[in-house]
């Protein structure tokens, strides 16, 4: 770890997010001089701050340590572009094989038990066909994957369903999801985001 680095991106996102110094520390309950000293890189905030700090100036503890770059393993890197080619090929599949055909209802019977949705009307409409796409990133970042948020950005046109998904992303799945069972979340993300549609 760099601790100039991390000292710069600090004081970069404390000036974006309008603070003072005195002002961070106080909802930190620290010093100006402990934020100081950060900034110059010459201590590195303690552990238990790391959370509530990153809260505060609207990044992630893995950004913040790495002193604002973004560091993806590419096998744990979800593509948004991917998640749309998927989808993609589910249309494929309808029209090749026939919307009747026992591949096609199948596979979608199965979506929609699991789901509980009507993938056929979701995929229909980019609004909705925006939520399943959020749907797969957030499982995905649920199970210990990344997402690009500047693709996601790129391609959602939903200003909700970014906030969701940079919500997931901002979030430390090990401690918020410890005392949640996985499958509920899950199970209850898609009717959250359509609820989040308008």
């Amino acid at each position: 770890m760099d601790n100039r680095k991390i000292g710069g991106y600090i004081r970069y996102c404390r000036v974006a997010a309008g603070l003072t110094q005195k002002e961070l520390a106080e909802r930190l309950g620290v010093s100006f001089q402990a934020v100081s000293k950060w900034e110059n890189g010459d201590t590195l905030p303690d552990t238990g701050l790391i959370l509530d700090l990153c809260e505060i100036l609207n990044t992630t503890a893995d950004k913040l340590l790495n002193g604002g770059a973004i560091l993806m393993n590419p096998r744990k890197l979800m593509r948004v572009e991917d998640v749309v080619i998927g989808f993609e090929h589910i249309e494929d599949i309808r029209r090749c094989f026939g919307e009747h055909s026992d591949f096609f209802t199948g596979m979608v019977e199965g979506i929609n038990a699991k789901m509980n949705i009507d993938l056929p009307a979701y995929m229909d409409r980019r609004e909705t066909l925006e939520v399943l796409w959020a749907e797969v990133l957030i499982q995905g970042l649920l199970s210990g994957r990344t997402v690009d948020m500047d693709e996601v950005k790129a391609t959602f046109t939903n200003q909700n369903m970014i906030k969701q998904i940079e919500k997931y992303v901002r979030t430390t799945a090990p401690e918020e999801t410890a005392d949640k069972s996985k499958e509920k979340i899950l199970k209850n993300s898609v009717n959250h985001l359509t609820l989040t549609l308008a």
